[in-house]
């Protein structure tokens, strides 16, 4: 069975730093854009950062500067390294990324379990 497995999230000060790991787990064929959401109480789903199988990348206005998504393919593996974290970073963050399972079957999209990040004062 294919899916996302994160480690990483926990309990950090404000200004503080977290590294965020998520690996594919299962037998897939490929790996297209993987990418790193979060959602804090009350509030929508947002978009962190995301990275293309090429390398591409985009972040929220919120978090650039401060945060680094990065991958490696060998490993089936996207990071998201976390820094001067603040109070409005806290949230559960998920992993996102879309799997090709056959050579010449669907990409499909796949979510991590989620991994609560809290910054606290």
């Amino acid at each position: 069975q294919v899916q996302l497995v994160e480690s990483g999230g926990g309990l950090v000060q404000t200004g503080g730093s977290l590294r965020l790991s998520c690996e594919v787990s299962g037998s897939i064929f490929s790996v297209d854009t993987m990418a790193w959401y979060r959602q804090a109480p009350g509030e929508q789903h947002e978009l962190v950062a995301a990275i293309t199988s090429g390398g591409s990348i985009n972040y929220a206005d919120s978090v650039k500067g401060r945060f680094t998504i990065s991958r490696d393919n060998d490993k089936n593996t996207v990071y998201l390294q976390m820094n001067s974290l603040k109070s409005e970073d806290t949230a559960v963050y998920y992993c996102n990324a879309g799997l090709r399972r056959f050579r010449y079957g669907p990409t499909l999209n796949y979510w991590g379990q989620g991994t609560q990040v809290t910054v606290s004062s």
